[in-house]
């Protein structure tokens, strides 16, 4: 299992973060160089617990869908998302929200199998996790862009 803990500060209220980080369109936009797009659940707005999302995108020259479920949720501090069918073995996605003397801690927590054994291992060591990473960088870089302003 691969796990990718990020911590990101942003200018900006909790509230203002927490819905930012689950709002449909603002993940398109960070998405982009990806050509990520909501094809089916929720498609625009915010997703909310037990709502879920299908994203289709184009990682590694190949056109993939994800389906994920908001698996857990409390407003403005915390949510998972969690793959429900797509090309990982297991994927769960944890984000956290705290707030300190007016910045808000954002906090990644993605743990991810990849299939197919050891192939599946050497294309995570070789590309994938380096891949997972830079995206939730870029999603990130966009959040605080949003949510700063």
């Amino acid at each position: 299992m691969t796990i990718i803990n990020l911590t990101t500060k942003i200018k900006a209220p909790k509230q203002t973060v927490f819905d930012a980080s689950r709002n449909i369109d603002i993940h398109q936009k960070s998405a982009s160089k990806t050509s990520e797009k909501a094809i089916a659940g929720v498609t625009s707005g915010l997703i909310n617990l037990n709502e879920t999302v299908t994203w289709r995108g184009k990682h590694f020259g190949f056109y993939l869908t994800h389906k994920s479920r908001i698996t857990a949720m409390t407003f403005n501090d915390y949510f998972v998302d969690e793959m429900e069918k797509g090309k990982f073995k297991s994927f769960k996605h944890q984000h956290f929200f705290e707030e300190v003397n007016g910045l808000t801690i954002m906090k990644d927590k993605l743990e991810y199998e990849t299939p197919f054994g050891i192939f599946g291992e050497l294309f995570d060591i070789l590309f994938l996790e380096k891949h997972m990473t830079q995206f939730l960088l870029e999603r990130n870089k966009v959040l605080k862009d949003v949510s700063e302003k």
